[in-house]
This record gives C-alpha cells, sequence and structure tokens, in this order.
C-alpha cells in the first residue's frame, strides 16, 4: 500500500505503475497530488486509466480544488481519446466530456470540456460544440467555442 503523504513526492509519481498511480490517486487525501497524477495518467494514455478520468469529470462537488482536479481530467480526456484504439472508451469519454460542456455548473469544467473536444474535433463533436455555443451562458465558454468552430 502506497501512503502518498509520507511515501511519495510529486517527482517520484512519475516513475509509479499505472495501476500505482490509480491506486494512489483514490487514497491521497491532496487535491494537487491528485490532479498531477490525473494529468500523469492522461499523459501515459494507458485504457487502464480512461475510466478514471471520465469518472472525475463527473464528480459533483463543491470544493473549489475538487473542480481544479475535474478540469484536469477533462483536459486529459483528450489525450485519451486521441490515443485509444478502444471505440467504447473513446465513445465513453466523448459522452462525458459533452455532457460536462452541456451540463456542468462550473463554468471553467465546460472550458476544459469544450477545449478538449475540439482537439478531439470531429463532425458529431462540432454539432455538439455548436448547440452548446449556442445554449452557453457564460461569455467566455462561449467565445471559446466560437474560436474552435471558427464561427
Amino acid at each position: 500500500m502506497i501512503n502518498v503523504q509520507t511515501d511519495i513526492t510529486l517527482d517520484q509519481l512519475v516513475f509509479l505503475s499505472v495501476e500505482s498511480l490509480i491506486e494512489a490517486y483514490h487514497i491521497c487525501p491532496n487535491q494537487n497530488i491528485q490532479a498531477r497524477i490525473i494529468s500523469i495518467l492522461a499523459e501515459l494514455g494507458d485504457d487502464i486509466a480512461l475510466d478514471l478520468l471520465v469518472d472525475v469529470v463527473g464528480v459533483e462537488v463543491a470544493n473549489h480544488c475538487q473542480g481544479n482536479v475535474r478540469r484536469v481530467a477533462a483536459r486529459g480526456l483528450e489525450q485519451m481519446v486521441i490515443s485509444t484504439t478502444d471505440p467504447e472508451k473513446r465513445q465513453r469519454a466523448i459522452d462525458k466530456l459533452s455532457w460536462a460542456l452541456l451540463n456542468a455548473e462550473d463554468w471553467a469544467l465546460r472550458y476544459a470540456a469544450a477545449v478538449s473536444l475540439g482537439g478531439i474535433a470531429t463532425v458529431e463533436i462540432n454539432t455538439i460544440l455548436y448547440h452548446a455555443m449556442m445554449q452557453e451562458s457564460d461569455q467566455v465558454v462561449k467565445e471559446r467555442i466560437r474560436m474552435i468552430l471558427n464561427v
């Protein structure tokens, strides 16, 4: 068992296996370290971690720091979708990003989801982005979607 608070530093995280990183995420109380773990998992692009990133994006927590972890996961999903060869996992991630863009209360999460969806860039996603732009109330998010769509 890893004791993330005493046994590991941020620099040492990169040397853990994907499974150990997932375990560390679940037991770590420090949200800055959790965000770094999510970032490393996204960079590694291993399909094993995709479900964790999808779950993290979907967590509804009022804590601002947890919101940061969700935004990091949303951005990481772009990398995961691009690198996965599993169509079911790819679709699950796109569905979660679409959900975040269209339904999340956190404007910064919606922004991160828009950027990630824009990086994946399919005709289906452009339709989702256009729909989101029409319903978006936050001007920053709306403008970012407009930039992604070049409209």
